[in-house]
């Protein structure tokens, strides 16, 4: 009826999608579309001059676009021409004598057209004819070989420290929020303020497989505490935000192709489905995947940007990430929490690997909380409290001392304490 009411026209010239008129051929005819390369069924509009076919729904396929899978412009194509190559979105090999778009920066680099107009890919802009601005997204400014002056800290400069600190001397990367530790790093020289070396690389403005607009890195200089949307951790670090998307900056760092010392022999792309994680066994919808034939090995986003390097207070060494123990037999105890682990699943480990330890166990819920600041949740405002004294206060909630390293004093109390993100709400 939708034909018969508003019938395609029989013939148009439409220099988007070729040169020459195009004439409609309606019956039921096997063809390939040389715009998508995907087999058509029915009715196609052909130029009997080249041999071109198209479908119906890709002679509105637009002709320059942004993708959330790489950082410069993509271009629509008639033919691809690069011999032996795969999608940039769905990671399938690319028919190179069809059509489908392209990067004019990056040689090699080709998408589907069907990929690369999905609406979790692309924001439905056409960019042909708008100039494209040269966008300032270095982080910093080189003052020296070891100095710079990173714009989230323009009043000082930062000075470099390639072997990292001791964990007792207790520094955080603003970032991250993460701990120092043995990493290279930024240190202000004129105040309390550090950046591991990798988050002071991060770009100001990026795309994100997660998100089809550009992200902003923002500084959070107010320390607001958000929820992140790749790992639903909570935080008041950096991070990079558009509209109501927010991604910390270990998340918003990922790109593809990702590599993970989990995984190292085959690198991970983004596949939007719900598998269980191979890190925690928890179903994620949002993996990063093996697509290297028959190998099935996916994570979420939270075990992808697990430190591999921790300090707590159960050991005096330094506690590594294990990555499971495929073959291992009897039962483990966690000695934090005294309850029973799962080799299988992903722990921290000491330095004679004699304790498997929860990996929530060992970082606790407030992992992404910045130590000595005020964080506000549920309408409170609490302090963020390093949990290191001689002896461990009382939940408020719980009754249970708080175990985890970070814990939580209402603000304007003595001794009202929250252990975890559901006791402080």
């Amino acid at each position: 009826m939708r034909c018969v009411l508003n019938p395609p026209p029989q013939s148009l010239v439409d220099l988007k999608a070729h040169g020459h008129q195009l004439t409609l051929l309606p019956r039921l005819f096997s063809f390939s579309c040389n715009a998508c390369g995907l087999k058509g069924d029915r009715s196609p509009y052909m130029c009997v001059q080249c041999d071109f076919m198209i479908h119906q729904d890709c002679l509105g396929l637009p002709r320059v676009i942004n993708i959330n899978r790489h950082n410069h412009r993509v271009s629509r194509t008639s033919i691809l021409g690069v011999v032996n190559s795969v999608c940039g979105v769905c990671r399938k090999k690319v028919d190179w004598t069809c059509g489908g778009f392209s990067c004019q920066r990056c040689p090699g680099y080709v998408v589907h057209s069907k990929c690369a107009t999905r609406e979790d890919v692309w924001n439905g802009k056409e960019l042909e004819g708008v100039p494209e601005e040269d966008e300032d997204v270095e982080p910093y400014v080189v003052v020296d070989e070891n100095t710079i002056q990173h714009f989230s800290h323009k009043e000082h400069y930062l000075r470099l420290h390639r072997n990292g600190v001791l964990y007792e001397d207790n520094k955080w990367c603003s970032a991250c929020t993460h701990p120092i530790g043995l990493q290279s790093f930024y240190d202000c020289m004129d105040c309390d303020f550090s950046l591991h070396h990798k988050c002071a690389e991060c770009p100001k403005k990026k795309w994100h497989v997660l998100h089809n607009e550009q992200l902003t890195l923002v500084t959070n200089k107010e320390l607001r505490v958000f929820s992140c949307d790749a790992c639903n951790r909570t935080s008041n670090g950096f991070m990079y935000k558009d509209g109501d998307k927010k991604l910390d900056v270990l998340c918003g760092s990922i790109s593809e192709p990702f590599v993970h010392p989990s995984h190292p022999e085959h690198p991970l792309y983004y596949i939007p489905t719900g598998e269980l994680c191979d890190g925690c066994s928890n179903i994620e919808r949002r993996m990063l995947r093996c697509v290297e034939g028959d190998c099935e090995y996916v994570l979420g986003f939270k075990c992808a940007t697990l430190p591999q390097v921790v300090k707590h207070r159960i050991d005096d060494h330094p506690l590594s990430l294990c990555y499971g123990e495929k073959k291992a037999s009897g039962k483990y105890w966690c000695d934090i929490c005294e309850e029973r682990t799962y080799p299988n699943n992903w722990f921290y480990t000491c330095k004679d690997q004699r304790a498997s330890l929860h990996t929530e166990c060992v970082l606790g819920d407030f992992e992404g909380l910045m130590p000595r600041s005020v964080a506000k949740l549920w309408g409170e405002s609490y302090e963020v409290e390093l949990n290191n004294s001689v002896t461990r206060p009382f939940c408020s909630r719980c009754k249970s001392r708080c175990m985890y390293p970070i814990k939580l004093k209402l603000l304007g109390t003595s001794g009202t304490y929250a252990c975890s993100y559901f006791c402080s709400s």
